[in-house]
């Protein structure tokens, strides 16, 4: 008993031996650790000093001050001051170069020279850092606000202003504008003038601006809101008095007249001018041209370090997306430090502004508001180019939407009826894909005359007004609307028969034909500044079926093409083959690009033109109405059927018009393509060469 007793004895003791040894050690590793600190030089401690501030470490920073320093400051107060300045000014590449180290009895003085970038350019500056010598902790930073700037004192700020940026203008090619600054009416309240009994005048303000009586009290409460403050509610279209005297008078410029009349009646409501994006064509370029909104929190998010503050606008469709790095500008940026009053004492950094640059674009304004007037009650797209540069005149959907609606605040109502009309107003139609019809047969005619399987003189024999292959086909008949003899390509061109192009496109062959839509630039992106839909020849990779291939050579079948698409290949019969790259930028002594040299040979597309002349100049043509004596016009209709089924009755109908001005010496050229929704019982076809006669003979007077 007693020797097991001596045993555990023994064990205790030998245990803390261990225990005691082992604190040993570790209060020596400490005091060798505080010995080691305590033993860095000045120049040692400020580079950690530095690194620290480099990583933002504020804490460690704290723990290197002297005793007196962290009595003048808290840690608390000292991690928020530097922490809000450098953050604030965006501080980055922090350096910090040791010029001199002085070394007194208690002191040491370290002199240097640091440089940091910020949101308006770089700072750089000397300046000292004082260490302390300390019994028991060695050197220790002697720390006051002029460690962040020299200049800076305690009850000084740092402050950051903004000078924000004005937005690029976009003009058309006439200098026209087409987006830039305008002016609307802001109504809002003067506190100071409202009745004393105010709640129902609110009631009523409500209900004339759509908004809640509490929404406007809530703008009322704001902290800085005062009696003879003006407090913004809504912002409405400015009545135009010259307008208003006009004979013309929209209802919408009449009820805006009326409600700015009703609103003045009401005490304390004040309608005053406000600067504003405005969009002077409004529905007739809302597609083309775009508009902005006020950044979302999502926005500021994507576009991280990119310069936009929360009231920045950004383009948010059309040339305003397009083009938003060149429109918005850089605002300008002054980092100053300032007194306890505000005044500045020194501007530490200064960035000046740079506004964003104007746009010029190829657009005729006048031509887009004729195009639009023409269409406007169609669901329809146009395309207006000149054949020979490729400079886009005009890019018209309707219906449309007026994009100044989306600046000046739309009602949900307004948003909610266009979102619900079935007319698709939001849609924009020209960067779409639709079947041609027979605005595709010249397409079709390049394929064949360029592989040889098209003889322009062979007479495919007449067949009447329907046509199959053979019984593999079953009840499945090609129709056409007029039969001619002899049937070659012209007369084909001329009374647009579909027999002629499905013969001619089962001779060229499936992978000839597909061959060749695809070195026309089929599913592939059109090198144009508007991403646009991919012209397509199927819906899968390749044409399937003889049935299919016949019909893709009159543009049916699952034949979709993108109407400045189709403009582009139009080109080349203006252009000896070259098919032009369509441009929508204006840029001075630009020469036209070549987007498809040698599409076809010079001799395929004069042969074609020619024909496309006579689609025009013959009494038999189906373009025949749209003919003028002063002017040599070449054209080609298409009426494409869209129908669920091969049997449907019950389809609409798209109609195409693609006429071009073919003399090469003409004064005004242009090339325009035009496609009109459900024309069917309305003239197919004829109905678009109708309206696009109102449009070139406006464009290009009769001489």
């Amino acid at each position: 008993m007693r020797r097991g007793m001596r045993r555990f004895v023994f064990s205790v003791v030998c245990t803390l031996l261990i225990l005691m040894i082992g604190l040993a050690g570790g209060i020596l590793f400490l005091r060798l650790e505080s010995k080691k600190n305590q033993l860095k030089k000045p120049d040692v401690l400020f580079s950690d000093y530095v690194s620290n501030l480099q990583k933002a470490d504020y804490e460690s920073m704290y723990g290197m001050l002297d005793g007196q320093s962290q009595l003048n400051i808290s840690q608390e107060d000292f991690i928020a001051r530097n922490k809000k300045i450098y953050e604030g000014i965006e501080a980055e590449n922090i350096k910090a170069d040791i010029t001199g180290v002085d070394l007194k009895d208690e002191e040491a003085v370290v002199t240097y020279q640091m440089s940091l970038t910020s949101l308006a350019g770089e700072i750089s500056f000397s300046n000292q850092a004082v260490f302390k010598k300390e019994k028991k902790n060695g050197y220790k930073l002697e720390w006051n606000d002029s460690m962040i700037f020299p200049e800076l004192n305690k009850t000084d700020k740092v402050r950051v202003s903004t000078d924000e940026a004005q937005r690029g203008s976009i003009f058309d090619r006439n200098g026209l504008m087409l987006a830039g600054k305008g002016t609307a009416s802001s109504v809002g309240l003067v506190p100071g003038k409202m009745s004393e009994n105010s709640g129902p005048d609110v009631e009523k303000l409500g209900e004339l601006l759509s908004m809640s009586p509490e929404s406007i009290q809530k703008k009322l409460s704001a902290g800085w809101v005062k009696e003879d403050s003006f407090v913004p509610l809504k912002t409405l279209k400015k009545v135009d008095d010259f307008q208003l005297h006009s004979d013309q008078v929209s209802e919408e410029d009449q009820k805006n007249k009326e409600l700015q009349d009703q609103l003045l009646t009401i005490p304390g409501v004040l309608i005053t001018d406000t600067s504003v994006r405005s969009y002077p064509l409004g529905v007739k370029g809302a597609h083309l041209i775009g508009y902005v909104q006020n950044v979302t929190s999502e926005d500021l998010e994507k576009h991280k370090g990119e310069d936009y503050l929360t009231d920045s606008v950004i383009g948010k469709s059309g040339m305003e997306g397009l083009y938003e790095k060149e429109l918005k500008g850089t605002n300008g940026h002054t980092v100053s430090i300032t007194d306890a009053t505000g005044n500045s004492k020194k501007k530490l950094a200064v960035r000046p502004r740079t506004d964003g640059a104007d746009i010029t674009l190829t657009i005729d304004s006048t031509l887009q508001s004729a195009i639009y007037d023409a269409f406007s009650e169609d669901k329809s797209c146009s395309v207006a180019m000149n054949p020979h540069t490729g400079e886009i005149l005009a890019l018209v959907s309707t219906p449309s939407y007026d994009d100044n609606d989306f600046i000046l605040g739309m009602p949900s109502e307004k948003w909610d009826s266009l979102n619900n009309d079935e007319r698709k107003p939001l849609y924009n139609r020209f960067r779409q894909k639709f079947a041609p019809g027979s605005s595709f047969k010249p397409i079709t005619a390049v394929v064949g005359l360029e592989n040889g399987a098209i003889d322009p003189n062979e007479d495919y024999g007449s067949t009447g007004l329907s046509w199959r292959k053979d019984e593999s086909w079953g009840n499945y008949y090609i129709t056409t609307l007029h039969d001619s003899n002899p049937l070659n390509l012209e007369n084909a061109f001329i009374y647009s028969n579909n027999i002629y192009f499905a013969k001619a496109a089962l001779k060229i062959g499936y992978d000839d034909f597909m061959s060749g839509l695809n070195k026309l630039g089929f599913n592939q992106d059109l090198p144009f500044e508007i991403s646009v839909a991919k012209s397509q020849y199927s819906n899968s990779d390749r044409i399937e079926t003889e049935v299919q291939l016949a019909d893709s050579g009159y543009g049916q079948g699952q034949m979709l093409v993108n109407p400045i698409h189709l403009a582009a290949l139009y080109t080349m019969f203006t252009n000896g083959g070259n098919v032009i790259q369509p441009v929508l930028k204006a840029e001075q002594n630009a020469e036209p690009k070549v987007w498809l040299q040698g599409a076809c040979s010079a001799d395929n597309a004069n042969l074609i033109r020619e024909d496309l002349i006579k689609v025009v100049s013959s009494e038999h043509g189906t373009g025949h109405a749209i003919m003028r004596s002063d002017l040599t016009l070449g054209g080609k209709t298409g009426t494409a059927e869209i129908k669920a089924s091969k049997g449907d009755t019950t389809g609409t109908e798209l109609g195409w018009f693609s006429v071009f001005t073919a003399d090469p010496d003409t004064r005004t050229p242009m090339l325009l393509v035009s496609m009109v929704e459900d024309v069917k019982n309305r003239g197919g076809s004829g109905y678009v060469v109708r309206k696009d006669k109102l449009i070139l003979d406006s464009y290009i007077p009769v001489q």
